[in-house]
């Protein structure tokens, strides 16, 4: 029973998902079961929790609504093809990905469908809410921006490669990495490209990216599958920091304080330091690491490939 599902840590309770299907509701405190429903297939996106409910898709292509606090199934809605796309909520609606190309928009309490987008790929990557709309970078090589309201594209930015991350976005701008390792900053306004950072560049080669960016002040921080994270600046894309791993990382970095968090395929988690990027701990988890950290309540919740789940607490994640 892998765990590639990020969790997510709400109201006392760890979400997660589980390679065999289940979507499990954990005590915080202590780890206790505390209820568990069975998807159609593995879970491999992360659950999103709001209003009281908790959605999510599998890879056989159902979502899934389910009651937050007994379990209980809402409604689901059945996609055309697998989802290993986070759901994202927005007021009163979520929205959600799927491998048949299109980005769904339901109402969050009926799962009504209130609007469609279709690209022409795969879109594996979370939706990103902004001030400027909805922004997803799909397996069609395209940065899509649509109006959150009706799913109409206002813009359609070439990121000339597919992408399976995740966009992060940071005031007006939308930071991602594609499949072939390029890594773009965009303006989402005028759709122009603010810097990009080639795959094949001859002093800093990237690796294939399908982890979310981590924007944060002055610095945006990407982890790669050729065994690297490393931050830029976030206004010229210049690198200020490389951290080497022993395996591939697919696994997005999370800030808590002054530290950055990412799990590598290597089995560890790390922290580095957002400044510097020096190594300052260090957990051997076994299995792989491809679910990204959740960071709350004091706490830090985290799975690997062997099924364990594993919470750290506030001497493990406190800033130094």
């Amino acid at each position: 029973m892998e765990v590639n599902s990020t969790a997510a840590i709400v109201g006392g309770r760890v979400f997660v998902g589980t390679g065999n299907g289940k979507l499990l509701a954990l005590n915080l405190a202590n780890g206790q079961r505390l209820w568990e429903y069975a998807a159609a297939d593995a879970i491999s996106a992360s659950p999103c929790v709001a209003a009281g409910r908790v959605f999510v898709g599998d890879e056989e292509g159902t979502f899934h609504a389910v009651d937050a606090a007994t379990g209980k199934l809402l409604w689901k809605y059945s996609a055309k093809d697998k989802i290993a796309s986070s759901a994202t909520a927005g007021d009163d609606v979520v929205l959600v990905g799927s491998y048949d190309g299109r980005l769904l928009c339901l109402e969050a309490a009926t799962g009504k469908l209130r609007w469609v987008f279709e690209s022409e790929a795969q879109v594996h990557c979370s939706p990103c809410v902004t001030a400027d709309g909805v922004i997803i970078a799909g397996c069609d090589g395209q940065l899509h921006v649509l109006d959150l309201h009706t799913g109409r594209q206002q813009r359609s930015i070439p990121l000339d490669g597919p992408a399976a991350a995740s966009p992060a976005a940071g005031g007006h701008q939308a930071y991602v990495g594609t499949l072939q390792g390029d890594c773009l900053a965009v303006n989402l306004q005028d759709g122009t490209i603010l810097w990009k950072l080639a795959a094949n560049d001859a002093a800093h080669p990237i690796g294939q990216v399908t982890a979310s960016a981590l924007v944060t002040g002055d610095q945006v921080i990407f982890a790669a599958e050729d065994n690297q994270c490393f931050c830029v600046q976030r206004d010229s894309g210049k690198r200020a920091w490389t951290f080497t791993t022993k395996a591939a990382n697919e696994s997005s970095p999370v800030l808590c304080g002054r530290r950055v968090f990412f799990g590598s395929a290597d089995g560890n988690l790390y922290a580095a330091d957002v400044t510097s990027g020096k190594a300052l701990w260090q957990f051997t988890a076994g299995g792989q690491i491809k679910a990204s950290p959740a960071v709350g309540a004091g706490r830090l919740v985290i799975g690997n490939s062997d099924g364990t789940i594993f919470c750290f607490g506030a001497a493990a994640v406190a800033a130094r």
